[in-house]
């Protein structure tokens, strides 16, 4: 067992780069580059650094690098809701890459609200370099302003001249409604997401085209919330629309309205299949586990984080518009139509 060092310095006292350099006999503006800008020196030499800094209890003073450089080495996140795990995957993966760069991510929510996402995209501004509106709600011209202000990419909602990654639901969806043909259903039921969101929109257009190619009969109805009262609420309506199929804006929609009509005695899926959409953590945790269509929610984090480190590096001269593929992950909520 090594003896711990005992540092010259009151606990108390703020270590410096000065007082780094002397312990690791090495030059200040090396300790400055090691820290600054770790590439710049050989990996000996940033280690030893490294190891003396920690040993001293070293803590880098951000708002004088902010003050220095103008950057705050910092992304911010801007989700629809905080509640939904469909954005975990988000936050991993778009905080995954970002560390790479040494950079952070902060986190704030909106509550599906455009009034309050614009606003906390608003007070983020001055503490971020640049921002990712998930899934936002917002109008376009209100995101144009944001990205007049600010580097930016958006997730989940594709635009003209912004920077957009966009899980494309047209794989998944045209995979499940095949699936449901095949196993003798005639009439699917979609239920919506929020009127403002572009990607519930984009989830209807496909599923609906799949069915019309399919010769499945396809209806839409809406729901108060993307939640699991929201799914809840509409199981009445989707026992009265007859349909034998049923895919739902989101995950959590799809075990609301699955847990509600299990209550009423209604069999799944002997009596009704259900389908939901981004497959998000514990949609295998239920009976019978949900089968949904898989948003690739890591990769697109990473790549919006990516994206936008590179805009802040340089911007490109077109607007990234990247589109990631989704699909079907059959599980026990979907299978073949009872009347079939």
């Amino acid at each position: 067992m090594h003896p711990k060092k005992v540092s010259l310095y009151p606990e108390k006292s703020k270590v410096t780069i000065y007082d780094i350099a002397r312990e690791a006999g090495v030059s200040a503006s090396t300790v400055s580059r090691a820290l600054s800008s770790p590439d710049r020196v050989s990996s000996r030499t940033r280690r030893l650094i490294e190891v003396t800094a920690a040993e001293l209890d070293f803590r880098i003073n951000h708002l004088a690098q902010v003050l220095k450089t103008g950057s705050t080495k910092t992304l911010g996140l801007v989700i629809a809701d905080v509640n939904n795990p469909a954005f975990f995957g988000l936050l991993r993966g778009a905080g995954k890459f970002a560390a790479q760069r040494d950079y952070s991510v902060v986190l704030a929510q909106a509550a599906d609200s455009a009034a309050q996402e614009l606003a906390s995209a608003g007070r983020l501004l001055s503490a971020v370099d640049g921002l990712i509106l998930a899934s936002p709600r917002m109008a376009d011209a209100d995101i144009r302003d944001l990205a007049e202000s600010t580097p930016l990419v958006v997730l989940n909602r594709e635009m003209e001249n912004v920077n957009t990654v966009v899980p494309d639901p047209e794989k998944g969806a045209s995979e499940a409604i095949r699936y449901l043909a095949e196993h003798g259903h005639k009439k699917v039921l979609f239920v919506a997401g929020p009127e403002q969101s572009w990607m519930s929109a984009r989830r209807w257009e496909t599923i609906s085209d799949a069915c019309q190619w399919c010769q499945l009969k396809a209806e839409r109805i809406e729901s108060p919330s993307p939640t699991l009262d929201g799914g809840r609420q509409v199981a009445h309506h989707v026992r009265a629309a007859g349909a034998t199929a049923v895919i739902t804006y989101n995950d959590l929609m799809a075990i609301g309205l699955m847990r509600q009509l299990q209550s009423s005695g209604v069999s799944i899926p002997k009596a009704l299949s259900i389908i939901g959409f981004d497959d998000i953590f514990g949609a295998d945790l239920t009976t019978p586990s949900l089968t949904s269509i898989r948003s690739p929610q890591n990769e697109c984090g990473s790549l919006a984080a990516g994206v936008l480190l590179d805009a802040l590096a340089g911007p490109a001269p077109i607007p990234a518009a990247l589109r990631v593929g989704t699909e079907l992950i059959i599980r026990g909520s979907a299978g073949r139509c009872d009347s079939a």
